[in-house]
């Protein structure tokens, strides 16, 4: 058989064998054998040498449109099997449009969120402003401005992070009253506002304390502001967040920046004030702190303090959510136990 007819022979059948492979694997090592250096196109080609010299350029060519029609072969079956491949797939992943979609859970802001959105809701519907402030502050408006002298506890390191001796994470939200009373025009009315944020305090992480909690701290000044206007406004407020039916009551304290000074109590909302392990048995809960504005804080203010007074107060949102939903330990907070945190979604 000459090598024309040799040739001519491995075309037809590596066609034959081509049109019935199903796999690219098998398709791809068809493709190297048959046409590689070592394959038998080569093998026949090496017989040229035996051939007469004007004999090898035909051969030559005629090899030549042999590769070139199996490579054309091996192409199209290729493009096949590809096409097979992805129908195959489409029809395994076609999707049932008329079945009913997953149901998608939306997310719902975090419980202390929702608790200081509450409270601030309810004093936007007072009349209240909302203020932010730096977390990172001066120690002339987290100290000196509320009446905190030099040597008082609060100052010590082990209650307060201290950047240098100028700078601190703010121990409270105040600050941001100081900054606000110092910059009022009281020409344009009273002032009115909330300041709700995060505080650090240098303290052992237990069930009851954190190092990093919030507050949100309230203020207000105006001419003829009295106690009965701190106690009602709290009253509203402890009747808002825990019912209708609570009562506070008022104990004395002592803040530097207020004076005279409370403690405010909520009749507990577990036993009606009859007494339980909540409230230890006393009825009553202690919710938050407050007073009337002490005069050398509005002064210190540049605040005529013969002509304006106010009050101030000062909450735990932290310690609000323990109380109305029972939570025992404040650092499930902050542990992110999406368990515990989907007990709380927010309805709408």
């Amino acid at each position: 058989m000459d090598l024309k007819s040799r040739l001519e022979a491995l075309r037809d059948e590596n066609q034959q064998k081509i049109h019935h492979i199903s796999d690219l694997d098998e398709l791809n090592q068809v493709r190297v054998s048959l046409l590689g250096k070592k394959g038998p196109i080569t093998e026949v080609l090496r017989g040229m040498r035996d051939l007469a010299p004007e004999e090898r350029p035909k051969v030559g060519e005629f090899a030549n449109q042999i590769k070139a029609e199996l490579q054309a072969n091996l192409q199209e079956r290729r493009a096949a099997l590809e096409a097979a491949m992805i129908q195959k797939r489409l029809e395994q992943e076609t999707i049932d449009v008329t079945l009913p979609g997953d149901e998608v859970v939306a997310g719902t802001p975090h419980i202390l969120q929702q608790i200081m959105d509450d409270v601030e809701e309810f004093f936007i519907g007072q009349g209240y402003q909302v203020i932010d402030g730096p977390e990172v502050e001066e120690d002339h408006y987290n100290f000196e401005m509320l009446n905190i002298p030099k040597d008082h506890p609060a100052r010590d390191m082990q209650d307060t992070f201290y950047i240098d001796s100028q700078l601190l994470m703010r121990s409270q939200t105040s600050p941001v009253q100081a900054r606000t009373l110092e910059k009022h025009d009281f020409s344009k009315g009273p002032l009115k506002m909330i300041s709700p944020g995060r505080v650090y305090r240098r303290d052992t992480d237990d069930a009851t304390h954190s190092h990093q909690f919030h507050q949100i701290e309230g203020l207000v000044i105006d001419r003829h502001i009295t106690m009965a206007d701190l106690k009602g406004t709290l009253l509203a407020l402890a009747q808002h967040v825990f019912g209708a039916e609570r009562k506070i009551r008022l104990r004395p304290s002592f803040f530097p920046f207020t004076e005279p000074s409370v403690e405010v109590d909520v009749s507990c909302f577990r036993c009606g004030g009859v007494g339980c392990a909540i409230c230890k048995y006393s009825g009553w809960i202690e919710v938050l702190g407050a007073g009337m504005v002490h005069p050398n804080v509005l002064t210190a203010a540049g605040v005529d303090a013969d002509v304006y007074g106010g009050f101030a107060f000062g909450l735990g949102p932290d310690r609000f959510a323990m109380l109305k939903y029972g939570i025992d330990d404040i650092r499930s907070f902050y542990q992110g136990d999406v368990r515990f945190l989907r007990q709380f979604q927010q309805e709408g």
